[in-house]
């Protein structure tokens, strides 16, 4: 058992922040917003399993085999106009000499595609949850020219959010040689290794694929919702134990002074409010890379049902995924409340052909902008979620670092 609290909780540092985030100085944050970062739930705000629906119904809950055979459904061909535009955009925005991070909808500006993204933000939130753009020029433009377009897409989706302690918005996906056995100290996302059926600290998380690697390294997206009809009808243990607050995550080392290396959270929520959907957050590495404190009793070990429920879970994702490769040019945007997606390992060219390179957005879509109701205190701020270590700012590098 984990030993008693002899002295009382630290203040969270949202509490002792000298600033709002939305009221951040432009010195440092140059939309003038902060990232909140990761937090517990509220614990108020939380239900109990019997809350819970017995059966999801309505467009978020999809088979793979609806979509299998239907790529024309999940799939949107750029055309040389839409190019042209985007093309436009980013070309001013590079000419305006605004720094990466300062990008926003009015600075990229897209007239006629623009609405097709805010339609795609509500089918991303409400609707199936995915999408997987094809062509953008991303060889033609280099890594300058569609970063910029990429984030531009993005801010039309959501705020971008800090995906790491170095306040990195615009992520990179790449294996830089570290070592993925050492899960409580690596991010997986900097390594080539398998990455299980997860959920991002985001509201929608964005791919793009600028080099494909020689094998692997493919996609695999599920239904949460699907996800969760299966469990109660064939593991209704295991969603019960799914959506109790006993689950720690690990922060591996990526916190603000006065917080814990750990969050103390469920798999499964309800928002807050009338008629509540389920919301999902879930990565078994998190859970997996905490030995370093359960050995020590500081948090309790994995118990045998928690142990059985994470590999039912990923057991029923595998088997109700869909797959996808991402070739070069494409971007893949879902959403992380109610899918969750995962990697197979991969093996990159040999030197000097280019590592597999993905460009990856976390982005934030905050309840007063139609967001989901989230049991968090930071679920009505623009940047809600993402990571954040005391004022890191925001950077955008155009390769991993």
């Amino acid at each position: 058992m984990a030993p008693a609290l002899t002295t009382s909780p630290p203040t969270p540092p949202h509490q002792l922040a000298p600033f709002q985030n939305h009221k951040a100085p432009r010195s440092i944050y140059p939309d003038g917003i902060k990232t909140s970062g990761q937090h517990p739930p509220v614990p108020s705000q939380l239900r109990p399993y019997s809350d819970f629906p017995q059966e999801i119904s309505g467009p978020t809950v999809w088979n793979a085999d609806e979509y299998k055979n239907n790529a024309e459904r999940w799939t949107h061909v750029l055309s040389d106009e839409e190019n042209a535009e985007i093309s436009a955009a980013a070309d001013a925005f590079l000419q305006s000499g605004t720094q990466l991070t300062g990008i926003t909808k009015e600075n990229f500006v897209l007239p006629t595609f623009g609405p097709f993204l805010v339609t795609l933000r509500n089918e991303l939130l409400n609707g199936k949850g995915f999408i997987l753009f094809k062509n953008l020029p991303v060889t033609a433009w280099g890594n300058r020219k569609s970063a910029v377009a990429y984030m531009g897409l993005g801010t039309y989706l959501g705020y971008f959010v800090s995906q790491n302690g170095r306040g990195h918005v615009l992520g990179h996906v790449k294996d830089l040689g570290e070592d993925a056995t050492q899960i409580d100290k690596v991010r997986i996302y900097r390594t080539n290794a398998r990455q299980f059926f997860h959920a991002d600290d985001s509201d929608i998380v964005g791919l793009l694929c600028v080099a494909k690697a020689l094998e692997g390294g493919e996609s695999d997206i599920v239904s949460s919702h699907q996800v969760w009809n299966v469990l109660q009808r064939e593991h209704p243990d295991v969603a019960e134990t799914l959506t109790q607050p006993i689950w720690y995550f690990d922060r591996k080392g990526e916190t603000s002074k006065g917080e814990e290396e750990w969050i103390k959270t469920s798999v499964f929520y309800l928002e807050t409010g009338d008629n509540p959907r389920v919301y999902s957050k879930w990565d078994p590495y998190y859970i997996r890379s905490l030995t370093r404190f359960s050995d020590k009793g500081v948090i309790p070990p994995l118990s045998e049902a928690q142990q059985k429920a994470a590999a039912v879970l990923e057991e029923t994702c595998a088997r109700l995924a869909l797959h996808m490769i991402l070739d070069i040019g494409d971007i893949q945007f879902l959403s992380n409340e109610h899918v969750l997606h995962a990697r197979t390992a991969y093996k990159d060219y040999a030197p000097p052909a280019p590592r597999r390179h993905l460009m990856r957005l976390w982005l934030s879509t905050p309840e007063d902008e139609g967001g989901w109701k989230l049991p968090f205190h930071d679920s009505k701020e623009k940047k809600r979620g993402g990571i954040q270590v005391n004022d890191t700012p925001p950077v955008a590098p155009e390769d991993a670092e």
